[in-house]
């Protein structure tokens, strides 16, 4: 999980009026994934960071020759990498929504982004990558990808670990949601944010 945000991002957390809206997608054979589990997981931390009404993240399980090329194509790296964070400008005021945007009236109307939707991302996830490194990080599978969810989240939503500080705190943050909403109780024994390194 070392480079897993290829853009820098600090979104807007309230979107429009609706609710938070978690598109999933499995493109890969490795691991049976419950996808309404992992979609209810997003949505829990999404809520708990603070985000509200009509917003959007878009969670994709890919396989490991198209996370090599992803990771090649936007951290210039040629491997297949565990996650991958693509956070969005929610909403620019620049944007021209429509067809009827091209006003000609001497004053146009100022566009109004509280009533359209938080755009607020893509995380991009790779199973194979998980079961690899699972028993020297995570501990197992499922929390693997528990993590690997809650870090991509994190990422979208802005947060980084790219001091010493802010490392401590995104670990933080990781722990207070798995184990609110994927453990229901304290972290166990040998879940770990670092992974070992395997002499050879």
């Amino acid at each position: 999980m070392a480079d897993s945000r290829p853009g820098s991002s600090k979104p807007r957390r309230i979107g429009g009026d609706g609710e938070i809206e978690v598109f999933m997608a499995d493109e890969q054979t490795d691991v049976l994934l419950d996808l309404s589990r992992w979609q209810t997981l997003a949505q829990q931390v999404l809520r708990a960071e603070g985000v509200k009404g009509s917003s959007e993240l878009t969670v994709m399980f890919i396989d490991e020759s198209t996370m090599a090329e992803m990771n090649k194509q936007y951290m210039g790296k040629s491997y297949a990498t565990d996650v991958l964070s693509f956070p969005l400008d929610a909403v620019e005021a620049t944007r021209t929504p429509g067809p009827g945007a091209m006003s000609k009236s001497p004053e146009p109307s100022p566009l109004d982004v509280s009533d359209l939707p938080l755009l607020l991302g893509d995380v991009v996830i790779c199973p194979s990558v998980a079961i690899a490194q699972a028993p020297r990080h995570a501990g197992n599978v499922d929390d693997e990808i528990a993590l690997l969810l809650v870090h991509g989240i994190l990422h979208v939503l802005g947060n980084d670990h790219d001091t010493p500080e802010a490392e401590a705190a995104m670990h933080a943050l990781e722990r207070k949601h798995l184990e609110a909403f994927h453990w229901g109780h304290e972290t166990p024994v040998g879940f770990r944010h670092i992974q070992e390194v395997e002499n050879s």
